[in-house]
């Protein structure tokens, strides 16, 4: 037969004024028990001593006799609960490092399942049945369990932070909003915890993508890196092939021309595993902001959620990564253009094999009428250009050259390769080339590859080079056509006389480093002897 105390229940000894279990249990005339200190306490702030329970008046205060049973009963009862809680906690998990302890525990501390914000003590599963069993703490309010639950009171008034002050972003006491805080905006802390949840799931799904797009990236410079890769591989073996039908002397020479490729593969690859690093390090980041967000997101720990929103919510500082392009490397006629060096090196043969590739580059390059200065006459097809006296009545607009007599082409080239023709023929005087987008058109300039321009500048019955220092150059005859091309990745800009297929000069080595565009001079009139004008010509290629 099942003893008397294993059919008790705390609710059987329950004081029904403080809704606890009874501490010194005594009874009334009436046969009513209370806490002794409760029933004294109640009587003390009334005017006529009643019974609590069936209000039956008596007009002495009455004698309180201990009741005997109720308090035998109760230590058995509770004597039943330390041997369940002593068989319970041998069960029970001690706390780890990192996990908060039940502060009731003496010994051996459990680990902690709930933390009771009106406690302000965090309970392990034996300890916290209480609160589970009695009508009087099933109103406390439990959270998963947290550190320093003392911090959660108000330190000026000792009080719950129950409320959150939306003017200066705290969370404050009841009292705070009568003193303080009185003119302040304040809300529950469940409903700015409901703003602050929804700002960190956008915040959450904004990082996230972040991760996709860099993820995405990685995957793009990864694939970028494999073509170039196969590019390199498949010029390799062209230019094995091409140089093994040459004679023994060149063989250094092609040893030479692959070391050049695969270092320029190093480069990019280089290059790419930076970017690469550089992603990864900011998924890191990401990933792991996006890990306190997502714990945070699925609290209901209103206070720390609001605690720790301004410092979680921000996105970490990340690199636009929008206009990072890997290219891949490009080989097309490299192995042609090595042997044509070679030749012309050794022999002075085949130098139209160079013309012939920079002219698969071609492009239809027109002049920019916001850029001409106002004495230059420009055609209704931008194809042609010449000086006259008369200066016309043009706004100076900041895209135009207000001093030297140039113009620039629309067609711009930041990178890849660029070719096209000019016809210079019956001109004793003009300059052009390629020049950087920035360089001043409001003022004397002198041009030169420091100052930002490649250009041959034919004057006096002479050719020069602008370069850094001006190199006069030996022709054999005077051009009628001249060809440009431009490799932006190469640095290289090169000079043809298109009719005799021959190289002119090259600016070698060159750093470029914003876009480049199309740069024409036609020269003074000179009273007529330098009228005719420049002229775009279409590419005719070289057979």
């Amino acid at each position: 037969m099942a003893s008397a105390t294993s059919l008790l229940s705390e609710d059987q000894f329950l004081c029904s004024i403080c809704l606890d279990v009874f501490t010194d249990p005594v009874s009334t005339p009436c046969g009513h028990s209370f806490c002794k200190n409760c029933v004294n306490e109640h009587w003390d702030i009334i005017e006529q001593c009643q019974c609590p329970t069936c209000k039956k008046l008596y007009y002495t205060r009455p004698e309180l006799e201990v009741n005997i049973f109720i308090s035998e009963m109760l230590f058995q009862f509770r004597q039943q609960v330390q041997q369940r809680a002593s068989s319970s906690s041998s069960e029970q998990q001690a706390a780890k490092p990192g996990e908060i302890p039940c502060d009731v525990c003496t010994g051996t501390k459990l680990k902690a399942v709930k933390s009771c914000l009106v406690c302000l003590t965090s309970y392990c599963e034996s300890h916290l049945e209480p609160h589970l069993t009695a009508s009087g703490l099933k109103r406390h309010q439990l959270i998963d369990p947290v550190e320093n639950l003392q911090g959660r009171m108000c330190v000026k008034h000792d009080k719950l932070l129950e409320v959150f002050c939306k003017d200066d972003q705290i969370c404050v006491c009841m009292l705070c909003t009568i003193s303080d805080h009185k003119t302040h905006d304040v809300v529950p802390l469940q409903e700015e915890f409901e703003l602050k949840k929804t700002e960190l799931g956008k915040t959450e799904a904004e990082i996230q993508q972040m991760i996709l797009k860099r993820n995405l990236k990685i995957q793009e410079i990864k694939h970028s890196v494999e073509l170039s890769k196969e590019n390199t591989d498949k010029e390799i073996a062209e230019d094995v092939e091409a140089f093994t039908k040459l004679k023994e002397s060149v063989e250094k020479y092609q040893a030479k021309v692959i070391t050049m490729i695969e270092e320029k593969q190093k480069q990019r690859e280089k290059q790419a595993e930076g970017f690469l690093k550089e992603l990864e390090q900011e998924i890191s980041e990401l990933k792991k902001r996006n890990s306190e967000l997502e714990k945070l997101s699925h609290s209901e720990d209103h206070f720390n959620v609001l605690q720790s929103f301004q410092s979680v919510n921000a996105v970490p500082p990340t690199k636009d990564w929008t206009e990072v392009i890997v290219h891949p490397l490009s080989y097309d006629g490299t192995v042609n253009t090595a042997v044509a060096q070679l030749i012309q090196t050794l022999k002075n043969r085949f130098p139209e094999v160079d013309l012939t590739w920079a002219q698969k580059y071609a492009v239809d390059v027109t002049l920019d009428p916001d850029s001409a200065h106002p004495k230059l006459i420009l055609s209704d097809d931008g194809k042609q250009v010449h000086h006259v006296d008369a200066k016309k009545n043009l706004p100076d607009n900041p895209e135009r050259f207000s001093v030297g007599l140039c113009v620039f082409g629309k067609q711009n080239v930041s990178s890849g390769r660029l070719y096209f023709d000019v016809q210079v023929k019956g001109k004793p005087e003009w300059l052009f080339g390629v020049a950087r987008v920035s360089v001043n058109r409001k003022g004397l300039n002198t041009v030169s590859c420091k100052k930002g321009y490649w250009t041959l500048q034919f004057r006096g019955e002479k050719f020069f080079a602008l370069a850094d220092t001006p190199v006069l150059l030996s022709l054999k005859s005077v051009p009628e056509k001249m060809g440009l091309f431009v490799d932006y990745e190469e640095g290289l800009v090169s000079f043809y006389d298109v009719d005799a297929a021959a190289l002119i000069y090259s600016f070698t080595r060159c750093s470029f480093n914003e876009k480049l565009l199309p740069f024409f001079c036609p020269g003074v009139n000179q009273g007529g002897k330098n009228s005719t004008p420049l002229i775009i010509s279409p590419v005719h290629h070289t057979e």
